[in-house]
């Protein structure tokens, strides 16, 4: 593709919104005030510490090529933080302007970069929806940047534009274009489900990169995660109406929640 280019950082809402239609993806800078940030990376390594002790897998998922990539699931789960992150206001904004509402919250899960990890494989988030692909995205993620993102670390990589093509990545397809994303923690990257990506390879000696992933979806589509089975009977019962609505517990129509 040419002129492959990343969307600046930017702290303008609607010009994020502008950003994600155009490239596929958005930037904002210091969507997370430094208080929230500290606590979001206090419970996503202690959630990964537990997990370890626990002996639960957290790691050889289909996506990652290796165990340098550790994933934590079900975070809403863990600490009551995440419930803010999945109904953050630039979250929903997001959202309800990309999907329309009601939207869904399929997962909300945590991605570990540890030194020495690989790339992990390219692909797009919209795999679950059949081909051809609707004009619009079925889905979108917001990667709340836990840590620094930088080249060396498993910044996410990207291709800006590969929205438009409106078909999941082939084998035969040239990645030279990816991009890696670059930011401070604190950051919001926020990217479509058409958009292709992958983890990118953490070559630092002693580096980790750590990001929290809600994935939002159309109410067209099952959820990933079956909130009704595995979600903790007090974390529903503190859920606010919206996350409500997310976690398919409420459904909205036509102004009316019911």
């Amino acid at each position: 593709m040419s002129d492959v280019r990343l969307p600046p950082l930017t702290r303008d809402w609607d010009r994020a919104l502008a950003d994600l239609r155009e490239h596929g993806l958005c930037l904002v800078a210091d969507a997370l005030p430094s208080d929230m940030l500290g606590r979001a990376r206090d419970a996503l390594y202690r959630a990964v510490a537990d997990d370890a002790c626990a002996g639960r897998r957290s790691a050889g998922f289909t996506l990652d090529r290796d165990a340098g990539n550790r994933r934590v699931w079900n975070l809403l789960n863990r600490d009551p933080l995440f419930a803010a992150l999945a109904e953050h206001p630039l979250a929903l904004h997001l959202v309800q302007a990309t999907l329309g509402w009601p939207a869904l919250l399929s997962n909300i899960s945590g991605n570990i970069v540890g030194p020495g990890a690989t790339a992990g494989v390219l692909h797009a988030d919209q795999v679950f929806v059949p081909q051809p692909w609707p004009k619009r995205p079925q889905g979108l993620n917001v990667a709340w940047c836990i840590d620094d993102f930088t080249r060396d670390n498993g910044a996410t990589e990207v291709l800006p534009g590969s929205h438009l093509l409106a078909r999941n990545p082939r084998g035969d397809d040239d990645v030279r274009d990816l991009v890696p994303i670059e930011a401070p923690a604190g950051t919001a990257l926020i990217f479509e489900s058409r958009l292709w990506h992958r983890t990118g390879a953490n070559t630092s000696s002693d580096a980790w990169r750590a990001a929290v992933f809600p994935f939002y979806t159309t109410p067209t589509y099952r959820t990933q995660e079956n909130w009704f089975l595995s979600l903790a009977p007090e974390v529903v019962d503190a859920a606010s109406d919206t996350l409500l609505t997310l976690l398919a517990y409420k459904t909205e129509h036509f102004g009316l929640v019911y």
